[in-house]
């Protein structure tokens, strides 16, 4: 497999701003960062391909979220690296909900009150540092301060960092879903590392499609941290799963796209109790009527 490097110095709002448009684009990169030069401070956007990147394609979302032509700059990268892994180690650590999110690499002593989550940066998204991941944290917290769940379901659990969150909290048994396999088994050796592996049923599933997750149905809370397009294609399958009275977490949704997903899942009684909104990131706490 070739992989590719592509990459272009802008500001630091420029670099976010570029970050957030290419992950909602699932074709163009396999990941996108930002990071500060330590040599010149300038900011610099890099996202890495598994194949050679489609330049126009970049070229043409750079002028949309940034208003201007952007040059890039492409290199191939030796496939044998996990660059996924390399381009999300030294983060530092997020505290968010009451969760103390952190890496192996972190040295530091873990702040006293807060529920800690050793994420290792792998070839799945969820590592804590992005809005939509902060966001749901914070829904989590919010929800299981109001009453006490029995029926726990995260829909593209990614490294499990949301699985694990309930799981914690709750010590109740979470089923948790990724259309992706590395995902599932990056989920399922992150929960036997936070000590919830008991905990976490890890299964692989396009959807809610999977006997394990109908089994277990009707769940009183959910949380599914995809994207807006994916998410409202789901409304349907997820009022079927969903309780009467439970609460249902979502996020992955840019402030503008929050009025369709809404829309989508009030078609199927579920009625939007708190909006949370994070540099141009919503999620959402819904509730089935």
């Amino acid at each position: 497999m070739t992989l590719s490097r592509l990459s272009t110095a802008l500001t630091k709002d420029q670099t976010y701003a570029l970050v957030d448009a290419v992950m909602e684009r699932e074709d163009l990169a396999v990941t996108a960062s930002a990071h500060e030069d330590e040599t010149t401070g300038e900011w610099v956007f890099e996202a890495t391909c598994d194949r050679a990147p489609d330049l126009d394609s970049f070229s043409e979302l750079a002028r949309q979220t940034l208003g201007g032509d952007v040059d890039f700059s492409v290199e191939t990268i030796d496939p044998e690296v996990n660059w996924v892994a390399r381009s999300l180690e030294g983060l530092a650590p997020v505290t968010a909900g009451g969760f103390y999110v952190y890496g192996s690499h972190e040295t530091g002593r873990i702040p006293s009150g807060l529920t800690p989550i050793r994420i290792d940066a792998a070839q799945a998204f969820g590592t804590g540092h992005h809005e939509t991941t902060t966001g749901c944290l914070e829904a989590i917290d919010r929800v299981l301060k109001g009453r006490r769940y029995r029926a726990l379901l995260d829909v593209g659990t990614g490294t499990g960092i949301l699985a694990i969150a309930l799981a914690k909290r709750t010590r109740t048994p979470v089923i948790a879903s990724d259309i992706d396999p590395v995902a599932v088994r990056t989920t399922i050796d992150n929960a036997r590392n936070n000590g919830v592996g008991k905990l976490i049923l890890a299964v692989q599933a396009t959807g809610l499609d999977h006997r394990k997750i109908a089994s277990g149905a009707p769940y009183d809370l959910i949380v599914a941290n995809i994207l807006a397009g994916p998410l409202s294609a789901l409304a349907p399958a997820m009022g079927r799963m969903a309780e009467r009275g439970g609460a249902i977490i979502l996020s992955g949704i840019l402030a503008h796209q929050a009025p369709r997903v809404i829309a989508a899942y009030a078609r199927q009684s579920m009625v939007l109790r708190q909006k949370l909104d994070r540099n141009g990131w919503a999620t959402l706490i819904l509730e089935k009527r």
